[in-house]
């Protein structure tokens, strides 16, 4: 039965879900958004941490900004935010340090594109996205179960303990919420859509790869003057592929006085050693603590005269950064017309944010092309 999708529920507020409930509730759909977490951004969100003396941190732990440079629908968008003051551009010199010579290579031609941030975090723009007319975020619900009531066409959310979530003409999922060989297993339960329920999209969610990612979030009390660049790559690295330093991004008003906050990212392979040892589900701190060591200690071999941070910690991503594989063709998504079920993120499109962003657009114009047309 073919039907007018007038309720559609979006499983993730990560930035392709954000965008895809916004650009369905602009269009006349009531867009329910349930998120797990206590607020929106998946990949995008800000760490919020407290030091022992009581001194709060914001971290951008996940995507440290975001480049545009493929699609002109997408660069229409982000101009829009920045016209709103979501985003900002992020100015500063970027690098590349060579980890077998130790130096620094010619950093003007690293980077040429203009990199985009959140304001004040990159969780703003998921969080404005949740949050406009028409848009009902419920975050905090955990979506247990997702069933398709047949015989009426509906789709039928139901929580942890059974609960029913509501009934919905439509529905879009995301990453780490769909069944799947790439997701299955990331987080200690099962995820809540089964992709069995459309034959033809399961096929096509088959045999994607999955990359993890440690993240170490520092905090010093002072500058780390004897790096050139605010951000940089590693060359000749089996354990950090970049380091950024959060606190020089634009809006980055909460860092205490005097202070310097940086991100270091794992390389995949040592995230996969990591795995391989330890396992896929949630880590205990203990092992957590040695990640951030490691990371760490090959920070200061780089030699740049590092000093002792006052905070440091690390953070695990299930399938933090998508290697190569866009699943969605031509479509950038993957769409059931029957079941009203379309299936957006950066692994749909291009492994990155501009990714992301563009599967969201067209998931949602799938949503309202189907009413235009009946």
């Amino acid at each position: 039965m073919i039907r007018n999708p007038s309720s559609v529920a979006v499983i993730g507020s990560g930035i392709s879900g954000a965008v895809c409930a916004s650009i369905l509730a602009r269009g006349g759909v009531s867009v329910t958004v349930f998120e797990s977490g206590r607020g929106p951004g998946g990949r995008m969100s800000q760490r919020r941490e407290t030091t022992e003396d009581g001194k709060e941190l914001l971290f951008d732990h996940g995507a440290p900004y975001f480049s545009v440079e493929h699609s002109d629908e997408v660069m229409s968008v982000v101009s829009s935010w920045e016209s709103r003051g979501l985003v900002a551009e992020w100015k500063e010199k970027f690098g590349c340090f060579d980890r077998s010579t130790a130096k620094f290579l010619d950093f003007k031609k690293e980077g040429t594109s203009k990199k985009y941030v959140g304001v004040p975090g990159m969780n703003a723009i998921c969080k404005a996205l949740c949050y406009e007319p028409g848009v009902e975020a419920k975050f905090g619900t955990i979506v247990a179960k997702v069933d398709m009531l047949q015989d009426r066409g509906l789709w039928l959310l139901s929580g942890l303990d059974g609960q029913v979530l509501g009934q919905f003409d439509g529905i879009v999922a995301t990453d780490k919420n769909i069944s799947s060989p790439r997701f299955t297993g990331l987080t200690g339960r099962l995820p809540p859509l089964d992709i069995s329920l459309s034959p033809e999209l399961a096929v096509m969610m088959q045999d994607i790869p999955v990359r993890s990612c440690f993240v170490v979030m520092l905090a010093f009390s002072e500058p780390l003057s004897s790096i050139p660049v605010k951000g940089f790559s590693f060359k000749s690295s089996e354990v950090l592929s970049w380091a950024f330093c959060d606190s020089s991004k634009p809006g980055r008003n909460h860092i205490p006085p005097n202070s310097e906050c940086w991100v270091l990212h794992s390389t995949a392979e040592y995230a996969a050693s990591v795995i391989a040892r330890t396992g896929l589900r949630k880590l205990s701190n203990e092992t957590l603590a040695k990640v951030a060591q490691e990371l760490f200690q090959e920070f200061l071999a780089s030699g740049l005269n590092i000093p002792q941070p006052f905070f440091m910690k690390a953070h695990r991503w299930g399938s933090a950064f998508p290697v190569a594989a866009a699943i969605g063709g031509d479509d950038n998504c993957l769409w059931d017309e029957t079941k009203k079920l379309a299936i957006c993120g950066d692994f749909c499109a291009s492994p990155n944010v501009e990714g992301a962003i563009l599967s969201g657009m067209r998931a949602a114009s799938k949503f309202l092309g189907s009413m235009s047309s009946l």
